[in-house]
């Protein structure tokens, strides 16, 4: 482990150059124009923030990380740390985290819902964790008025503490998109929505969720996707294209690079032969499985599983089943800066997916200069858009993967293209566009009349979308 920290400071120490290199991405990225549904900075809404108060942005999301849960929604605390740290923008956050009543071990996963604090700002943001009720059968339908109820007594907080925000920023459509419209409503405040992926591809599908999606879609300022494919979703749907905006997810740069001496880290990991490395959350959707299975088909490869979930029992097993268990490392949860040198280290990042919206496993391989193989899902087709940077399976099955991967074993790939290609992909970009797209919304929502609970769009289930917003307003204003 001596050697992997001697590797750390190294990299720190190199960081200036990489600055140099991320800032060239950035100007790359910034003339990327003509791309449908993006958006970039203009004279306009520069100088519209220039003349005026600090962007008030109070962010609603219940992906972001707790002490208690390091592990949840990292891309998502490093896009709001990148927005909150531009000129002009002052930040609060709200993370809804559902009410459980012990924190005993026994209770694996629950308990550490029990063990979130109620406010933290380690990440810089100053965050409040509040708690809403799950209740069973039902809790689908009513937590978005669960989370927008729990949330009312912390914007008061706020408020009195002199923080009155100018705009509700929320991740994830459902439910806290739908929540931060019913906040919207309640509060008379503005509201801009991401969606980051089932959110688009299966939640909206859905009758009662859907019709809230479409109703606080209608509501919003904008609504931003991370890739095109969730925009096409969100328009079948019945969104208003005019609507909508792609802003990517982007990748921490300095931390997610070459290594340094990556002969000196492989052998530190004890890589003697082709290796590749499975990122994410062990479970059926992520597909570790298939990459398990493949392994029977190309002998001479291991295979690095990074992360923890349900399914680790089961692919152990698996792997065993196969006789694989001397091929197959499961390396459990990591922190990122040892997730950027096992990827530094790998040979290939396969990524097995049934549904991604946007991979930030493929931005940090590729970043970190290794090549990326990943099924044809969602916004993973706009990622490997490269042949040089890797490829797409040609379906979700072991036999293609196993295709796939012996493709990757006979191509020569230069590393250095690779990091290259991923300099498009940078937090700061991400947030800066992330910034443009919430004022121009801003300044044309100045522009309409006041709607405060307007729904007269005659859409399917509108009338049961207005009660909820109707009831819902009465009892928040009981609460109060």
């Amino acid at each position: 482990m001596s050697l992997i920290g001697d590797i750390l400071s190294r990299c720190v120490a190199s960081r200036g150059h990489r600055r140099d290199e991320i800032s060239q991405g950035r100007r790359r990225r910034s003339g990327n124009g003509g791309r449908r549904h993006m958006v970039g900075p203009t004279a306009a809404t520069a100088s519209a923030q220039r003349r005026g108060a600090p962007l008030k942005i109070l962010a609603l999301t219940n992906l972001f990380p707790s002490p208690s849960r390091p592990g949840n929604g990292v891309f998502l605390k490093h896009r709001l740390q990148h927005l909150s740290r531009l000129p002009g923008v002052e930040m609060r956050l709200i993370a809804p985290v559902p009410w459980f009543p012990s924190t005993a071990r026994i209770f694996g996963q629950y308990a550490k819902l029990a063990q979130t604090p109620r406010d933290d700002d380690t990440s810089g943001i100053p965050a409040r964790f509040i708690r809403y009720p799950m209740l069973p059968k039902i809790s689908m339908w009513i937590t978005p008025l669960s989370i927008a109820l729990s949330a009312l007594k912390a914007i008061r907080d706020m408020k009195r503490s002199g923080f009155e925000p100018d705009v509700i920023d929320a991740y994830y459509l459902y439910p806290d998109g739908v929540a931060a419209c019913l906040l919207g409503v309640w509060l008379r405040k503005p509201v801009m929505l991401t969606a980051l992926g089932t959110d688009a591809t299966q939640i909206a599908r859905q009758p009662i969720p859907g019709a809230l999606i479409c109703w606080a879609a209608r509501r919003a300022i904008a609504v931003t996707a991370v890739c095109h494919a969730l925009i096409d979703q969100l328009i079948g749907c019945g969104i208003a294209p005019e609507k909508l905006t792609v802003v990517q997810h982007g990748v921490d740069l300095e931390l997610f690079s070459p290594p340094h001496d990556r002969d000196a880290l492989r052998q530190t990991f004890g890589l003697k032969r082709f290796t590749m490395i499975s990122v994410g959350h062990l479970s059926q959707n992520k597909g570790q499985h298939l990459a398990i299975r493949a392994l029977t088909e190309i002998p001479d490869v291991d295979l690095l599983i990074v992360g923890d979930g349900p399914e680790r029992d089961r692919l152990r097993a698996l792997a065993s089943d196969l006789g694989a268990t001397d091929r197959v490392r499961f390396i459990g949860s990591v922190d990122q800066p040892h997730l950027a040198l096992l990827m530094g280290a790998a040979d290939l990042l396969v990524s097995c997916s049934e549904y991604e919206g946007i991979s930030n496993v493929l931005l940090e391989a590729l970043a970190c200069g290794t090549p990326v193989a990943a099924t044809p899902v969602w916004g993973s087709p706009e990622i490997v858009a490269d042949p040089k940077i890797g490829l797409l399976f040609k379906e979700r099955s072991g036999g293609a993967i196993a295709d796939g991967i012996r493709s990757v074993m006979r191509h020569s790939w230069d590393r250095s293209y690779i990091r290259h290609y991923s300099l498009r992909y940078d937090w700061a970009a991400t947030a800066e566009q992330h910034r443009c797209v919430m004022l121009q919304g801003l300044g044309a929502a100045k522009a309409l009349p006041d709607r405060p609970s307007a729904m007269a769009d005659g859409s399917p289930m509108a009338d049961d979308c207005q009660a909820l917003v109707t009831s819902s307003a009465y009892i928040a204003g009981s609460v109060r």
